[in-house]
């Protein structure tokens, strides 16, 4: 279909909605429907052809791996909590903590231990750090803004084993099959990464004000219980804090999760031709190798913690609760694709490609697009929601302008990290604020002037890094 600016429609209802709303999913179904019009022209048949649209991407075997992933990543993790592999952990290695620097550093430390999901590091961390506040004078506002800063910026620059990599590999992959590029999801995700400057940035920020004792805004951050969603995760808490620590139940599937990964990569690649570990990674199938991994880690976890008495009725429960909790951006995802459908079903591709390749320097798209996409992120607190928008926007402006595809790739991942890390309205944000008993909006002000510097700083990045490569 000729592109016109019906195509663009979806986006620009459901942006808005996003940050009215404050939630993703308002906006996507609204956007999805409103795009079923446009193509339809009769309510009764857009509603029929929205759900045919989310029907084919669910049918789409590339999204069935990555659904299947993500709710297992999540039903894995649920039994390692319930196993108390990751409170063991966190209480074995709270004992040896006896001074702040100590103290400071088992912070970062803990990053490759705890780091499958972001909540579940922060949920387990902060009751610890919460304890030993007084005992080592530190602001709870600097503690939390560590905790945070050692959280989401990583977990989006790590290259595999973690729930992340499967959601951004397919925003990444549904829109190069949206523009007709062939090219490989997983690779342009991995050379995306040195290209989240958003991400490096706060990172670098963040050890240098840790280790160097710098101290941000004014002393302040005394205890005061936040009412906001108090009763969000309430039921999992308290469980948790029966659960017996065994820090063997961490180790065990982490360890076997990611010997796994890279074995299955070398299997894949292997018998696709590859001669070399490097080659392997190329030419394997990335979903399906980390979907395969997880898989039969969770078989052989299962088994181990059986023969270490976990009972098997709690095992199975919190299997399903686990990956229950994933169900929200799984299907956040599925409306995602769908809207992308029907976007490309209105010549949302064409029309981009003549209004915007022909005026805008390309050397600027990344920079603009990490610009807009952290606004918007912001107001949404989703890094998720941000990067199921602005991927298809961004591949398709970097494809009509000849713009750097990795780097415009890495800038919309870095506008997500922006929103989720600033942002009040952001999941770790919210549950840092909560679990160490800290106003949210004083919080969410006291880290957005550290994020705003690190914006401006990536803005540059992204202004000069195109010329330099140029």
């Amino acid at each position: 279909m000729e592109g016109t600016w019906l195509s663009l429609l979806p986006f620009l209802i459901i942006i808005p909605l996003a940050i009215w709303l404050k939630e993703i999913l308002p906006g996507l179904v609204i956007g999805l429907i409103v795009g079923a019009i446009c193509l339809k022209k009769s309510v009764l048949a857009a509603v029929e052809h929205a759900v045919l649209a989310m029907l084919e991407t669910i049918s789409d075997i590339e999204h069935i791996k990555v659904v299947v992933f993500l709710y297992l990543f999540g039903s894995l993790i649920g039994m390692m909590q319930i196993t108390g592999g990751i409170k063991g952990f966190v209480e074995w290695i709270a004992e040896k903590l006896h001074s702040k620097r100590r103290l400071l550093l088992f912070i970062w430390l803990t990053v490759p231990f705890t780091f499958f999901m972001p909540m579940f590091r922060i949920m387990l961390l902060g009751p610890v750090m919460k304890s030993v506040l007084g005992k080592f004078r530190i602001d709870r506002r600097r503690m939390a803004y560590i905790i945070d800063v050692s959280t989401e910026p990583i977990i989006v620059l790590l290259p595999a084993a973690t729930a992340f990599v499967g959601f951004m590999t397919s925003v990444v992959a549904g829109a190069l099959k949206q523009n007709k590029i062939d090219a490989s999801a997983y690779q342009l995700f991995l050379q995306s990464l040195p290209y989240n400057f958003f991400a490096i940035i706060a990172l670098g920020v963040g050890l240098f004000t840790t280790f160097m004792n710098v101290k941000i805004g004014k002393k302040g951050g005394k205890k005061e219980k936040d009412k906001t969603n108090e009763l969000h995760g309430l039921g999992l808490r308290k469980e948790l804090a029966l659960v017996a620590g065994e820090p063997l139940h961490l180790f065990f599937p982490l360890f076997l999760v990611l010997v796994l990964t890279f074995f299955f990569f070398w299997y894949d690649g292997k018998r696709k031709g590859a001669r070399t570990f490097v080659d392997a990674f190329s030419l394997a199938d990335a979903t399906l190798v980390m979907l395969i991994a997880l898989f039969v880690t969770i078989m052989i976890s299962a088994a181990f913690y059986l023969v270490r008495k976990q009972p098997l009725h709690e095992l199975i429960y919190h299997f399903f609760a686990g990956g229950n909790q994933l169900m929200a951006p799984i299907g956040m995802l599925l409306l995602v694709w769908a809207v992308s459908l029907v976007a490309d079903e209105l010549g949302f591709s064409a029309y981009v490609s003549s209004r915007f390749g022909t005026w805008l320097p390309k050397e600027i798209v990344p920079a603009a697009v990490f610009v807009i996409g952290s606004f918007v992120s912001y107001f949404i607190g989703s890094s998720w929601g941000t990067w199921g928008i602005f991927m298809p926007l961004g591949i398709t402006l970097a494809k009509a302008t000849e713009a750097p595809l990795a780097m415009t790739i890495g800038a919309v991942f870095a506008s997500g990290t922006f929103g989720a890390f600033a942002s009040p309205l952001g999941d770790t944000t919210i549950t840092t604020a909560s679990i160490m008993e800290m106003d949210l909006m004083g919080y969410a002000k006291y880290k957005l002037r550290i994020s705003l510097l690190c914006g401006v700083l990536s803005v540059l990045a992204y202004l000069l890094v195109p010329f330099l490569i140029g």
